[in-house]
C-alpha cells in the first residue's frame, strides 16, 4: 500500500479509502486504482481477515452434490452469496460425522464468517461456535432453521393424489434416524388421508437401508399387472422415479394403473422438466433465506425456524 500511495502521489490513507471501498475524491480514486494496476498490487483477503477478524468467506456443508436436490441448493447459496460479496467454502461430508466434524474444524482453520449447513450430526452445536444456519434440520434453540413446509407438501400430495380418483393410497418414506423437517411430509400425507375418511398404507425405511424393501412390498402387493394400491406418495423424487420403475417392469402402467408423486422438484438436467409429478421445492428462496439469516445479525439472534410454500406440479406420473 505504501508502494501504491508513492506512485499515485497521495496519502497512505486515502489509498486505503479506495480499496476499502470509501468515497474519495474522483482524481484520487483514478489515480490510486492506476498505480494499483501498475504495480500488480491485490488485497490479501486472508491477511485483512486477522486484522477485521472477518474474511467475507462463508462456509456451506452438504451431505452430497450427486443428489440434485443438494447440487441445486449449492448453486444458488453459492450465487446468492457472490451478489453479497461473500466467498464460499464447500465442503461435501458425505453423511459421515467425523468427516462433518472435520470439516468444521477446516472452517474454523480458514476463519470463516459463518456457515450455512444440512448436517446429519446430532452434536454440531457442540462442534462449532460460529454463526450458523441450518436447512432442514435445527439441533438447538439458538440455530435458525430455513426449510420448505414440508408437513403441508405431504397434505398436498394427498389432496392431489385423491381429487385424481386414487381410493387406495400409499406412502413410501425413507427416514433418516436424525429428526428433521423432511420427516413431517409423511405425516402431513397420512393425517389429509386420514382427514378425509381415507384408510392409507404405508412403508418408512431408515436411510440406512436400500430401497429394496419398497421393492419387495410392491412384489407382494401386485398379481400380475394389478396392484392393490393405485396412487403412491414418495418423499423424494429420486425415490419416485425408481418406485415407477420398478412398477413398469411388473406389468403396472403409470399413470393409468397408479398415480405416483414425489418431494422435491428435481429438474432433469437433459429435458429441464421434472422427473415426475412432484411437490416443488423452493430452493432458490431457501438458499436467498438462509445467507439473509446468516448475514443479519438481529435475525440470527432470535433463532427464526422459516418453513417456505411448496407447490404441486404434475409431470406425467399423475393423470392430470
Amino acid at each position: 500500500m505504501k508502494d501504491v500511495a508513492k506512485l499515485a502521489g497521495v496519502s497512505l490513507g486515502t489509498v486505503s479509502k479506495v480499496i476499502n471501498g470509501i468515497p474519495v475524491g474522483e482524481s484520487y480514486r483514478t489515480r490510486v486504482q492506476a498505480a494499483a494496476k501498475s504495480l500488480g498490487y491485490t488485497v490479501n483477503s486472508y491477511a485483512r481477515g486477522l486484522k477485521t477478524n472477518r474474511t467475507n468467506c462463508v462456509a456451506l456443508v452438504l451431505p452430497s452434490l450427486r443428489h440434485p436436490f443438494f447440487a441445486s441448493l449449492a448453486d444458488e447459496t453459492i450465487a446468492c452469496l457472490r451478489e453479497r460479496g461473500k466467498r464460499c467454502i464447500l465442503m461435501i461430508t458425505n453423511f459421515d460425522a467425523a468427516v462433518e466434524r472435520q470439516s468444521f474444524v477446516m472452517v474454523r482453520q480458514n476463519k470463516a464468517d459463518g456457515v450455512i449447513a444440512l448436517t446429519y450430526s446430532p452434536d454440531i452445536e457442540e462442534e462449532f461456535d460460529l454463526p450458523i444456519v441450518t436447512i432442514d434440520r435445527r439441533f438447538a434453540p439458538g440455530l435458525p432453521c430455513v426449510s420448505s413446509d414440508n408437513y403441508r407438501g405431504g397434505q398436498i400430495a394427498a389432496q392431489k393424489l385423491l381429487e385424481l380418483g386414487c381410493r387406495r393410497p400409499l406412502l413410501f418414506q425413507i427416514s433418516s434416524d436424525i429428526p428433521g423437517e423432511p420427516h413431517k411430509r409423511g405425516a402431513g400425507f397420512l393425517d389429509e388421508c386420514a382427514a378425509r375418511g381415507v384408510d392409507c398404507a404405508s412403508l418408512v425405511l431408515r436411510d440406512s437401508e436400500t430401497e429394496a424393501g419398497f421393492y419387495r412390498y410392491i412384489d407382494e402387493h401386485t398379481a400380475g399387472a394389478h396392484a392393490d394400491f393405485d396412487g403412491v406418495f414418495c418423499t423424494s423424487d429420486w425415490l419416485a422415479v425408481r418406485v415407477r420403475s420398478h412398477l413398469e417392469t411388473r406389468g403396472v402402467r403409470v399413470p393409468e394403473d397408479v398415480q405416483i408423486i414425489g418431494y422435491d422438484g428435481v429438474v432433469n438436467y437433459a429435458t429441464k422438466q421434472y422427473d415426475c409429478s412432484t411437490i416443488v421445492q423452493p430452493v432458490a428462496e431457501m438458499a436467498r433465506t438462509a445467507v439473509e439469516l446468516l448475514l443479519s445479525e438481529e435475525r440470527r439472534a432470535a433463532g427464526t425456524d422459516i418453513r417456505l410454500p411448496v407447490r404441486y406440479a404434475g409431470c406425467g406420473t399423475t393423470k392430470d
